[in-house]
């Protein structure tokens, strides 16, 4: 990916669940080093979200998926991020990029239960379990103060 051609103030996200398992990887660096989190990342100049979350998904994962509904926002002064439910359409799942160290397909009561998954993981897996409508949740982030997310 061209760091030129990154809209760096526009991110997706996917919550893909098939047979009952979320897909999940243990990402590389940053705050989210160690923990299962859900595949995304940033959307590309003239690129969808839906197409951006698709292109995510593959990178970091090999997993094949189509974009089917909005199941989380959270957006402030500089940047927005859109949490989709996807929809599975093939791959095992593996680490297709430096991001992850691993990929796994974890059946979504463990992921709810696990330490290593974290909260607002959490919480977007069980907005696209339960298929909610969207609700204002304060975040707070040493990044983003001030920020909500809107999850189910």
């Amino acid at each position: 990916m061209a760091e030129e051609n990154t809209n760096w103030g526009q991110s997706v996200g996917a919550v893909v669940i098939r047979d009952g398992q979320v897909l999940l990887g243990r990402h590389t660096y940053g705050p989210g080093k160690g923990h299962l989190i859900l595949p995304g990342g940033y959307v590309l100049k003239g690129e969808t979200p839906q197409q951006a979350v698709a292109r995510e998904v593959w990178e970091e994962t090999r997993v094949r998926v189509r974009a089917a509904r909005v199941v989380g926002i959270r957006f402030n002064m500089k940047d927005w991020y859109v949490l989709f439910a996807a929809e599975y359409v093939s791959g095992i799942g593996e680490p297709g990029d430096e991001e992850n160290s691993e990929v796994v397909w974890l059946p979504v009561e463990e992921a709810l239960e696990r330490e290593d998954v974290p909260d607002l993981t959490k919480r977007a897996i069980q907005s696209a379990v339960e298929h909610t409508g969207l609700i204002a949740i304060p975040f707070v982030s040493n990044a983003a103060a001030g920020s909500y997310s809107y999850y189910g």
